[in-house]
């Protein structure tokens, strides 16, 4: 039996706070119910214990989701005591990315692993052993070894180091500009530009396309180019996505009774200095 492991009620469950990937949903959640109705909870839960009686999980909500749709009382839990917060999310990340793969995680989700596991390594000391043998006592998969390059990581999750690269920046987006990116309604690489905005630019962009306002690389490209220069507020941001088009004057053709009158023997470009020079002498008097 793993260590600290016990039944814990689903009603002392809370989800992890600020829990960076989406839930199982449609047939993928109905086959796992049926799965946890015939043979129960199979593998535990990771949770850490907080305050008033509650646990907060760290690893395993689908089954916690699902075992309680189909209507148990309490699923199988191993509980980790005095972990710090970056040691929790690291738990929540490693045991997610196990599970369900890079390939299948949305691009904020795999932002959000590699950017953990950045932070990790550049700690002196990095995470204590006892959670990676807790992730891989727990899953039945070795984890990954703990040293970060982009070669390496990119090695490990089938992407270049570029690639990694530009998930760490991405990581930097506020989250309201996720779901832009998961859709993609942005690019990867206009997301990237969109990152080195400061937080509150990124929010003023936000609120503008929820209104409608359309972003392309070119619009993105610029906004990293006028923020590093200055400070914008939300009509500076306004103005580079919708940039006032000059106005072009309407082609007017002059009357043949005028042409036949003025310009019997004259050239085209005789007649565009001669308009020129009236227009310049008629303005000027005015």
């Amino acid at each position: 039996m793993l260590k600290n492991y016990q039944e814990l009620n689903i009603e002392k469950l809370v989800p992890f706070t600020n829990h960076p990937f989406k839930l199982y949903d449609g047939q993928r959640f109905s086959d796992m119910v049926e799965s946890v109705r015939a043979n129960g909870v199979l593998t535990p839960i990771t949770a850490r214990p907080i305050a008033e009686d509650k646990y907060e999980i760290l690893s395993g909500h689908n089954r916690v989701a699902t075992a309680q749709e189909a209507g148990l009382e309490t699923v199988p839990a191993v509980v980790r005591e005095g972990l710090s917060d970056d040691e929790a999310m690291f738990i929540v990340t490693e045991t997610n990315i196990i599970q369900r793969s890079f390939a299948d995680l949305k691009h904020s989700e795999r932002a959000v692993v590699i950017a953990v596991h950045y932070d990790s390594m550049k700690k002196k000391s990095g995470y204590r052993s006892d959670l990676l043998d807790e992730v891989e006592s727990a899953t039945s998969v070795p984890v990954a070894p703990r040293s970060w390059t982009s070669d390496k990581v990119g090695e490990r999750y089938g992407v270049s180091p570029d690639t990694i690269k530009r998930y760490l920046r991405v990581s930097k987006l506020v989250e309201s500009l996720w779901s832009y990116l998961d859709s993609d309604t942005i690019a990867i690489r206009t997301a990237v530009s969109l990152s080195y905005l400061r937080e509150y630019e990124q929010e003023f962009l936000t609120d503008l396309l929820s209104k409608g306002a359309k972003l392309t690389t070119r619009h993105a490209e610029a906004l990293r180019k006028e923020s590093a220069e200055r400070e914008l507020s939300e009509d500076d941001i306004k103005s580079i996505l919708n940039p006032d088009k000059p106005v072009r004057a309407k082609p007017h053709k002059i009357n043949n009774d005028i042409m036949e009158l003025y310009f019997t023997d004259t050239n085209e470009l005789e007649i565009d200095t001669i308009i020129a020079e009236a227009l310049a002498a008629y303005f000027n008097k005015a």
